[in-house]
């Protein structure tokens, strides 16, 4: 089985999600959203729409948007099982009828979720690295929320979250090196970020491997 990873350049790791999928017996394809090769769905088994320090409404990646977008609607179509994470959620939700723009409320670390579905994703703490925010598609089932707004739909087998059941400590410190001249805008002590996402690692982990497994099997995938 293919597993196809839609990511930026540099920012490819599909950490938990790509581990529990190769154990279920996936190879991973990745092809870069900010490249000019093709985006071919043909053949796949499923799609992992990764994150992005980029935001929909840039004009200046307006092009890449749009041939993701593109895709993302073609997954729909087609009914191939597609997780869309945080970026990922957001440009389902734009190529669908919903809309993106920037949030009232910055959630950059763990972030209490609001669930209905505790079998998928667990009420508690997330991940969260994002600034804006998203209306879902007019034909999704939203299921998750937090103070920031939406945090995960259904919409056929497709499931959208905003926060990152994917990531591993050594993806978050990347992250915060990263943005670290942004640390007095976002308001983020990124040293105790980093403490608090070793304490919870263990547990993040377990989460996201339960996400994987529920979303497999409501996809019908082995």
């Amino acid at each position: 089985m293919k597993a196809l990873v839609i990511a930026n350049r540099g920012d490819d790791d599909a950490g938990h999600v790509g581990e529990r999928l190769v154990q279920h017996g996936f190879t991973l394809e990745i092809v870069y959203r900010d490249g000019d090769d093709p985006i071919v769905t043909a053949g796949v088994d499923l799609v992992v729409l990764l994150g992005s320090d980029w935001s929909v409404y840039w004009d200046k990646v307006a092009n890449h948007v749009e041939r993701e977008a593109a895709v993302a609607r073609e997954l729909v179509a087609s009914n191939t099982p597609t997780l869309a994470i945080c970026y990922g959620a957001q440009l389902l939700s734009h190529a669908l009828g919903g809309s993106v723009q920037r949030s009232d409320l910055t959630e950059i670390g763990w972030f209490e979720v609001s669930s209905d579905d505790h079998a998928l994703a667990p009420p508690g703490p997330w991940f969260e690295f994002h600034v804006d925010t998203f209306t879902p598609p007019p034909d999704a089932e939203v299921f998750a929320t937090s103070d920031a707004g939406p945090q995960a739909f259904w919409l056929g087998r497709t499931l959208a979250v905003q926060f990152h059941p994917e990531v591993s400590t050594a993806i978050i410190r990347r992250w915060g090196e990263d943005s670290a001249a942004e640390a007095d805008e976002y308001g983020i002590d990124f040293e105790a970020l980093y403490a608090q996402s070793e304490q919870l690692a263990e547990q993040n982990r377990e989460r996201a491997y339960q996400l994987v497994d529920a979303f497999l099997d409501r996809v019908s995938l082995p």
